[in-house]
């Protein structure tokens, strides 16, 4: 096929095309660490107007040449149709909307204390998070997360059994501490309402 799925580029099963897609991503996200947002989109329209308006010349010189009538060398791409539907629209609104209004449940959830450890995990949480973004910006964060996302899976895959296993020691561990926590914090019990 000639459109890879999210899955496919994130296990590299097309070389050629994953490391197209991650070589972007990470050439955007450098470019953004240096210019600004609007610099960086303009440069890039640039060069894709560049491109496209230098290939309708060449293809224009190259008919008067042939004398041949090819016509517009983007024809088919001027022809495809790229207009959303009301339903996709909608679609893509409700599942918005659904995300919106579960975050905003749960944080509400969160920030007025309805089960105590829940927020004191949230509370811990953003106190991490307060050293993670003293030590980093968003864009350093994002660049991490790019890297992350086309390394890991494939790390993961060839040495899966060795991960699982650390993972359930730590997640044995982890569970025991709060545990713990749970049963010297009065009324930390999970009560069902």
């Amino acid at each position: 096929t000639p459109f890879l799925t999210a899955i496919d580029l994130l296990y590299w099963r097309d070389i050629k095309q994953t490391g197209i897609v991650f070589g972007s991503f990470l050439l955007l996200l450098f470019s953004l660490t240096q210019f600004s947002v609007v610099s960086v989109v303009a440069y890039l329209a640039l060069a894709a107007l560049s491109a496209t308006i230098s290939f309708r010349i060449y293809k224009s010189v190259l008919q008067a040449v042939q004398k041949t009538d090819e016509g517009h060398p983007f024809k088919a791409y001027l022809e495809l149709e790229i207009s959303l539907s009301q339903e996709q629209i909608q679609k893509y609104t409700d599942c918005l909307q659904f995300y919106v209004n579960n975050t905003l449940k749960e944080l509400r959830r969160l920030f007025l204390v309805q089960d105590l450890v829940d927020s004191l995990k949230f509370a811990v949480l953003m106190w991490l998070l307060t050293y993670v973004g003293a030590l980093f910006n968003g864009l350093t964060l994002l660049l991490m997360a790019v890297v992350s996302m086309f390394t890991l899976p494939v790390v993961y895959v060839k040495h899966q059994a060795q991960i699982d296993q650390y993972l359930g020691l730590v997640r044995t561990h982890i569970n025991a501490v709060v545990a713990k926590i749970q049963a010297k914090i009065p009324g930390a019990k999970r009560h069902a309402e």
